[in-house]
Parts: C-alpha cells; structure tokens; sequence
C-alpha cells in the first residue's frame, strides 16, 4: 500500500485544524501551508475536497479559514482516506488474475490485504495521531544531564 501525496497532505492539514480544535481557532490557509510545508495552491485544492466531504468546514472573515467540521476523536485517518482517495483503501493489484483456483486465492488474499488496512486506518482518529505527535514532541524535549 502506497500512500499518495494528496492523502499524505491532506492528513496533515487535518492534523494542524485538529490541533486548534479545542480552542475553537480557525486556521488559514496559508498558515496550514506554512507550518506544513504544503504548497499553497495544492493545499486549497485538497481543503476543498475535505470540506465537500464533511470533515472540514470554512468560515468567512477577518479570523476566518478552516476549521474541523467534528471533534478529532470521531474523524478516523480511514475517513481522511476514503474522502481523497475514494471509498476504499486500496491495495494495488497490479495485473488482473485469470479465473483460475489460483487467481481467486490471489484476489482472496488481496481482498484480505484491503480489508486489515482499512481496519487498521478506522483503529485510529486524529485525537489519537495528535496524541502521539505531542508524545513525540516531550520525548524530543527532554535531556539527561
């Protein structure tokens, strides 16, 4: 399983807007970019898709930009997936198998393969990949004399 570069940033705007969920802050496109390393015209591109998929909502005016349309605990990284990439999580098959014994159980194995990704990407939501980012940071900050 690859995941592509329009998965990857959107999921890391999802994660800056998550990070501000609390406080109710929006955020603005171009400061998403900038603590992302996101081009902007990509990022505009890609917040449109999540907000026409109900993750993200925008808000107009002086402090307006983009904000989680729900809290990060319920939007999954399956739900981030699924809205840039289509309904399914999908592992690349690279050639259709002929109707054989053998070529069902390779798509029976692949069907396997999709399935335990797409449950694996509904196991966590963006509350938890906030966590561990925080986590992360701590451990980065620590020191021993």
């Amino acid at each position: 399983m690859v995941i592509s570069n329009k998965s990857e940033y959107a999921l890391l705007a999802l994660l800056e807007l998550a990070s501000c969920y609390s406080n109710g802050e929006a955020l603005q496109i171009r400061e998403i970019a900038a603590l992302q390393d996101i081009p902007n015209r990509y990022l505009e591109q890609l917040l449109a898709t999540l907000r026409r998929g109900g993750l993200i909502k925008s808000i107009r005016g002086a402090k307006g930009g983009y904000v989680l349309a729900r809290d990060p605990g319920k939007i999954t990284v399956l739900d981030a997936f699924s809205c840039m990439e289509g309904s399914d999580i999908v592992v690349s098959n690279p050639e259709p198998t002929p109707n054989t014994v053998e070529g069902e159980l390779i798509q029976e194995v692949w069907q396997e393969a999709r399935q335990a990704a797409n449950s694996v990407l509904e196991k966590y939501t963006l509350q938890d990949l906030c966590e561990r980012r925080s986590m992360r940071k701590q451990k980065e900050l620590m020191y021993y004399i």
